[in-house]
């Protein structure tokens, strides 16, 4: 090397030593054993107690093989159930998740994808106990479940749930479940975004992610914060592969309080605040018409005559961008601060209104059931037989979710197998009229399709679309 490039070598050293700061933290050797054994133990050895294994299982019947109907093929393979029949007529599906001890009477709470239509559910302990469990309450809207232990007299060890909104981006959190059903698990990471709208994972789309490893089976699971509480339930990833890809969103501690509660006092159903106004996201055309700076918050588009939206003022092209003076991007983002405070008192709600900042106070109640269910399942030989339906009321529209409707009934579910699952018949969808019949209520339905037809003509709304069917009789 000659002295030229000794001497830029030795320049560009001393320069790149006076770039670093003087107090710019340097790798170190820990100095004492406290130092070498720090470790998340202790907060894994609070909560792992209270994550159990939830395991449930169905019965399925298997669509019947129409080969089957015929003699010379029933002769050589057997009836369904019968001797020499070679397949089964039914299936058992299973399914694996995880869960979290809420209370020390047994109450659990996992995702309600993990136990929809079981006939059996188990619940597994850390310790390696294992007790049957009854559903409390299911609520797909966010999807969660809450589930009792059948036991009656242990007293177990719960987990204390926490407060999602004092969660931070950055901050180090643990997700512990069953992963693939290898065991209980515990994995690390980061608060990597808060309320992560548009997931499309559940109605009300306000989520933690994480980079903290969740992979199937942790469904359920709890994600715990540094002082060892619960501010999430472990619910989705996102991934190419099925594994994990440090993607994964929680339904924050707050909304799981809010499901649990109302099981706990004994209601089959989450009651939630009511606004009774339709909302539309701010798109950047939108905003820029409104002479926003940047598209933020919920357009209000629709007020119900008569509910608290109505009450309070609101109108018609309001701006929604704050609940309780916390700011809300858009109708996710609302939807879940509005519907986790509590019934019986009153929200602040932040508009503008022809530019002008408003206050409005919102009355925190229902949605009222103005007209009684009158649930039918319907029966017959009509191309909507298993379909069962119920009347409309406000309740109902804010329960299915259903927009731009004021009249028809409207589906709850639809039997696997069924005529109307062959017709595509969906939950959530309003029959308004059958063979030029106005359909109002469950009744006008139910007499409608005792009508023998050779064809049937069907008209529904499904996501404010009208549509028309014709189907065989």
């Amino acid at each position: 090397m000659t002295h030229l490039a000794r001497t830029l070598v030795c320049s560009l050293a001393v320069a790149l030593v006076a770039a670093v700061p003087a107090n710019a933290q340097q790798p170190r050797v820990p100095t004492s054993r406290a130092e070498i054994g720090l470790s998340f133990a202790p907060i894994v050895a609070r909560t792992a107690p209270a994550i159990v294994n939830v395991y449930a299982q169905k019965t399925v019947q298997q669509r019947r093989n129409p080969l089957l109907e015929d003699p010379f093929f029933r002769r050589f393979f057997g009836a369904p159930g019968g001797p020499g029949f070679s397949g089964p007529s039914e299936r058992v599906q299973r399914s694996l998740g995880s869960g979290v001890m809420v209370d020390a009477s047994g109450v659990v709470v996992t995702n309600n994808h993990v136990i929809e239509g079981a006939d059996e559910v188990r619940v597994s302990l850390n310790d390696k106990r294992e007790f049957d469990a009854d559903v409390l309450l299911r609520d797909p809207r966010t999807d969660l479940a809450v589930l009792k232990l059948k036991d009656g007299k242990t007293a177990f060890q719960a987990a204390v749930l926490g407060s999602s909104d004092d969660l931070q981006v950055g901050d180090i959190v643990l997700a512990i479940g069953n992963p693939f059903g290898v065991g209980q698990t515990v994995t690390q990471g980061i608060v990597s975004a808060l309320a992560r709208t548009q997931t499309g994972i559940t109605d009300y789309g306000f989520f933690i992610q994480t980079d903290a490893a969740i992979n199937p089976g942790n469904s359920g699971g709890a994600l715990v914060d540094g002082a060892g509480r619960v501010v999430g339930i472990n619910t989705a990833i996102f991934s190419r592969s099925g594994g994990s890809q440090g993607i994964g969103f929680a339904i924050p501690a707050d909304m799981v309080r809010i499901v649990v509660q109302s099981a706990m006092g004994g209601g089959k159903t989450v009651k939630r605040p009511w606004l009774g106004a339709q909302l539309q996201k701010v798109t950047p055309d939108i905003a820029e018409g409104l002479g926003l700076a940047r598209p933020v918050g919920s357009l209000v588009q629709t007020v119900t005559p008569g509910s608290p939206a109505a009450t309070a003022g609101m109108k018609t092209g309001d701006l929604i961008v704050a609940v309780e003076s916390q700011a809300v991007d858009d109708p996710d983002a609302f939807g879940y601060r509005f519907v986790t405070r509590p019934l019986g008192g009153q929200a602040n709600i932040g508009i503008v209104r022809q530019g002008k900042e408003m206050q409005l106070r919102v009355q925190l109640e229902p949605a009222p059931e103005t007209t009684p269910r009158a649930e039918l399942t319907l029966t017959g030989r009509s191309p909507l037989t298993g379909a069962t339906v119920v009347n409309l009321s406000p309740a109902v529209v804010e329960e299915m979710r259903t927009v731009d409707v004021d009249k028809g009934v409207v589906v709850t579910a639809v039997a696997d197998g069924s005529p109307a699952d062959a017709t595509n018949l969906k939950a959530g969808d309003v029959i308004v009229e059958v063979n030029g019949v106005t359909i109002a209520t469950t009744a006008d339905l139910e007499s409608a399709t005792r009508q023998p037809s050779r064809v049937w003509r069907v008209t529904l709304q499904r996501g404010g679309r009208k549509l028309t069917a014709m189907l065989p009789g």
